[in-house]
This record gives structure tokens, C-alpha cells and sequence, in this order.
């Protein structure tokens, strides 16, 4: 894994092998924050990274500049290591043990962006609780986005708030807004 731009620009971070993760690749990554960058200012926003696994995003969005991260993820060795990797590194990135759906229902915090990297074999039903809970208790600020990885064979633009997608390999990156 390795971060692609910002002041940590071509880190490679070696993740434990036995941390239960898929990381979302170079390429997809690349695609992704190419499409953010067009529209956002990155010291400005506050981002939740929900199910972060190894944090692989939530480095990529502070190395660039963002402050307010929070990091979910349900895995205690996922949780060590981002918290260990963003204090080396002298990253603002908040790790929190949680199921991703338990922190949506107790959380009344705000983002610009809400990234979810559910693990791709996840339920259809599940996908869509994640954008019903996150426009539900509108946890999405003004002009933000929630974007959601997935697999190819999944297909979310059937939900309301869905605006577009964008595939990179087998990866797919949905993105859902008022």
C-alpha cells in the first residue's frame, strides 16, 4: 500500500498480513482522489472513513491535507494499526473500534465525505442501510458526498441519492448526494 500524493507522497505503509482486509488499489485510489480533487479543497474537510481497514484511505486524505478524519472499523488489529500508523506519521486521524452500522445510528457528526469500503461480499440490503443511515440522520454537510466501493456486480443505482458511478478494474466507486 502506498500513499500517491501529499506530503507523504509515495510511502509505502506494510500493513500485518493478518489484518482481514482488501485495500483499495493504486489505480481505483488514484481515479478516486482524482475526481475529489476537482472538487473539493482538502484542508477544509472533515471525513468519515467507514469499515477502514488498514486506513489506506484515511492516509491518502490526510498526506493531502485534510484534519478531521475519523477512521471506523470493527477490527482491533485494523484499529492498532491506524492509530499507530497515523501517530508515526504525525497524521489527524481519529481510529474508532466500531461496527460501521452502530457508529451511523449514534453518531450526530457531519462530513463532507463519508467513504465506505464494505467488504465487496457485503448483503445488497446492507449497502442500502449504509445510505439510508447516512441521509436519514443527514450526516452529509452541505455540497458533500457519500461514496461507496464496491464490486462490479453490485449495483446501487436503484437508491434515490445515487448520482453516479466509476469503475477502475473490478472496483467500483458509487457516489450518492442530497
Amino acid at each position: 500500500m502506498r500513499v500517491i500524493s501529499g506530503r507523504h507522497k509515495g510511502r509505502r505503509l506494510i500493513a500485518p498480513k493478518n489484518l482481514p482486509v482488501r485495500p483499495t488499489t493504486d489505480m481505483a485510489k488514484e481515479g478516486l482522489f482524482n475526481i475529489l480533487n476537482n472538487q473539493y479543497y482538502f484542508d477544509d474537510l472533515k471525513v468519515l472513513d467507514l469499515f477502514a481497514g488498514t486506513g489506506n484511505i484515511s492516509y491518502e486524505f490526510a498526506s493531502r491535507g485534510v484534519e478531521r478524519i475519523i477512521a471506523v472499523d470493527d477490527h482491533k488489529g485494523c484499529i492498532n494499526f491506524i492509530s499507530k500508523t497515523s501517530e508515526q506519521l504525525d497524521l489527524s486521524i481519529t481510529p474508532i473500534k466500531s461496527d460501521a452500522f452502530s457508529f451511523l445510528e449514534k453518531t450526530n457528526e457531519k462530513f463532507d465525505i463519508v467513504f465506505g469500503d464494505p467488504p465487496y461480499d457485503m448483503a445488497l440490503k446492507d449497502f442500502e442501510r449504509i445510505v439510508q443511515s447516512v441521509f436519514t440522520k443527514n450526516l452529509i454537510l452541505n455540497a458533500g458526498v457519500l461514496i461507496l466501493e464496491h464490486a462490479k456486480q453490485t449495483d446501487l443505482s436503484h437508491l434515490p441519492q445515487f448520482r453516479n458511478a466509476r469503475k477502475y478494474g473490478g472496483s467500483v466507486f458509487s457516489f450518492f448526494t442530497d
